[in-house]
Parts: structure tokens; sequence; C-alpha cells
């Protein structure tokens, strides 16, 4: 009977937290031009919701005058978001079709969002998207063979300006989210100008860049080693490739300095996540890792998984984000370098640099590679 009570006790005190830690929030439609017909849907897009721009739990709802609204609660927190019609082909642009900067949130009590939305960007004919990449870039293939996943990915690398006259082998850095790094015809959101950011290091300080390409609709599991409501993580299978699979192939077929210490994996976000967990599963494999803006929020048993390795006091990461990215952006971040130095990385090993002011895109991450780059090297 104690135990009951206790329980109940227990129940209706986590109730309550739970319902003080949210604030209420309301997003309303206030001029917006009209939906193409009464099947599409107004959604709303940002890093509380994984960024999908079909969420049915963020579809605002007709409030009988012509408008749209969404009644919900969410935690305080620093928020980035847009409005879409239900698809990023759909999503939300200036009056002229030019992109938008995401929305910013900072919610810290009961609020209600006016949403203005100048046009759609399906209105407008797609922009002429030109090839950014410099000659130093390479497609590898088209359809590289991932026997992992039983899929098909294109394959890029960056060679140094030197490389087909010298004889040196090279560092190798393993890159996720190979559409945005050097050509902004093929970037979603714009790139990250790595070629070009390279082009400008000495010959001396060189290396090997390999861009994976990530899989669209499959990009959040394969870049997810656990279960989460965004389907099975197939993580395990996507580094297995990377350190089974396509190093190998690297290793054999191009000039590369090919132990640990010399082979770098690094990524953004979701690619932030995969590269830590890749370090940490295959160490002797990875010797560094970039860890950028990394989305932990979805992955919490990774913190047990670091807790549980000792970190060798060679390995290394790299952690950076800015502070407007989230509420939990920083802290999360700040909390696994703790971790991995704790497990007996050294801390010159797990640099922890937050950039004021910058958000969550690839206009960051093209700023912080140089800082990144040259530690890397060090």
């Amino acid at each position: 009977m104690i135990k009951k009570i206790f329980f109940c006790a227990f129940w209706v005190f986590a109730q309550t937290f739970l319902l003080f830690g949210q604030v209420k929030t309301a997003f309303k439609t206030g001029k917006i031009p009209p939906l193409k017909g009464s099947s599409e849907g107004l959604f709303l897009a940002g890093n509380f919701n994984g960024w999908n721009p079909a969420d049915s739990a963020w579809k605002l709802i007709a409030d009988g005058n012509g408008g749209y609204k969404l009644l919900t609660t969410m935690p305080k927190g620093i928020y980035n978001y847009k409005v879409t019609r239900g698809s990023w082909d759909k999503v939300e642009c200036t009056a002229t079709g030019k992109p938008v900067d995401n929305r910013s949130l900072i919610i810290t009590g009961d609020t209600t969002i006016v949403l203005d939305v100048a046009a759609w960007q399906d209105n407008f004919a797609p922009a002429e998207k030109k090839h950014t990449a410099t000659a130093q870039v390479h497609i590898i293939s088209d359809k590289f063979v991932i026997p992992q996943l039983e899929r098909q990915r294109r394959i890029w690398i960056y060679l140094p300006a030197n490389y087909t006259s010298s004889k040196n082998r090279y560092p190798v850095i393993y890159m996720h989210d190979g559409q945005n790094l050097f050509d902004d015809y093929t970037s979603g959101y714009g790139e990250w100008a790595i070629d070009e950011l390279m082009d400008k290091v000495s010959p001396q300080k060189q290396c090997i860049i390999v861009g994976i390409d990530h899989g669209g609709d499959s990009r959040i599991t394969e870049y997810d080693p656990y279960d989460s409501k965004y389907g099975k993580g197939r993580g395990d299978d996507y580094v297995e490739f990377l350190a089974k699979t396509l190093k190998p192939y690297i290793d054999i077929h191009y000039k590369t300095m090919a132990d640990a210490k010399h082979t770098t994996i690094a990524g953004s976000s979701m690619g932030g996540l995969i590269s830590m967990y890749a370090t940490l599963k295959y160490p002797g494999v990875f010797g560094n890792a970039g860890v950028f803006s990394p989305a932990f929020w979805i992955a919490p048993p990774i913190y047990d998984l670091a807790k549980q390795k000792t970190i060798s006091n060679k390995t290394r990461f790299y952690f950076v984000c800015g502070d407007a990215e989230s509420e939990d952006m920083v802290a999360d971040m700040q909390k696994m370098a703790a971790i991995i130095k704790g497990e007996g990385a050294k801390p010159e090993n797990a640099p922890v640099t937050i950039i004021k002011d910058a958000s969550h895109n690839e206009k960051q991450w093209h700023g912080d590679w140089p800082k990144f780059y040259n530690w890397l090297m060090q």
C-alpha cells in the first residue's frame, strides 16, 4: 500500500513538473499567400521536429476566419524553423523568390507568434544553379555500393593540387552530406565550399577529403546508430561501410596515410553525431573527429557509450557549435566533451569552440572549417 501511495505521489509530481516545464505557445498566420487547394496543409519545420516539412504534430489548422493556427506547449528555449506547405519545394521565401533565413524564436514564457509569409518557393521558377566545385574535386562513383545498407551512393574526392606530381602520401578526412561540401549545384541549403578553402592551404599541409552523399529520406536513420521516432537506426551499418568498405577502397586506390592518426571523420548535425559514434566504435580506424553542431539530442545512449570507452590519449575530438542553434546544443556538446576528457582524452585533444550568435547552417560550418583544420594539422 505504501509503495502504491508513493508511486501515485511520484506520478502526480512528475506530471506537475512536466506541465510547468512547458509553456503555452500559439502560432497563427498573419499575411500569407493562399494555399493551392483544400488538400494542402500548412506546417512548421524546425529543430523541434527534426526539420520534418510535413510533420502532422506541427500542422496548423484553419481557424474559421481565413487563417490558420496551432496551439501547443514547448519547453523554454531557442528554436529555428520555417513554414512549409508539406515539402521543402513548397517552403516560404521572399516576395521575389529568394530563400529566407530560418525564423528564430526564443521562448521564455507563454507567447503568441504571428506568421507572415511573403511567398511560396514553388510559385517561382527554380533559380539557375551553377557548378562551383573546383578542379581538385572529382566523382569516384555515382553508384558506389554500400553492401551493409544494400544501397548505392555518390562518392566525392578532393585531391591536393600537387597530388599527381607528388610522391607524398596524404592524410584523409571522411565527411558526410557530400552534396553540401563542394558544389552549390548539388547542395540543398548552400555549400561548405571546402574545396575553395582547401585550395588556399599550402601544399605541405594538404590532405585528401572524401565526401559521401547522404541518403535523402534515409539520412536521419543512416546517421543515427539508435532507434528513434524517425525509424530504425542504421548508423552501425553506415559506419561499418566507412571503416570496412570505403576506407580500404580509398587506401588501395589513392596515396593515403592509412593509419588512425592521419584518418579523420567529420560532419555537422546528424553528421556530427555519427562522426562521434564512428570514432568511439572504430578508434583504430578514425583517430580524429570533427564534431560540428552534433545532434546528440536524438541519441542519448551515445553518452553511455562514451562513458564505457577508454579513450586513447592519442584520439582527438574537435567540438564546435553556435550558441544560437538551440537551447540544449551547447550544453549537450559540453557534456560529451567532459565525458571524453574524463575517460582519458587530453584537454588539448578535445577542445570546445562556441561561436557567438551562430546558427545551424552551412555558412557557420564554412566559417568554422579553417580553425578546425589548423587544429587538425598540428
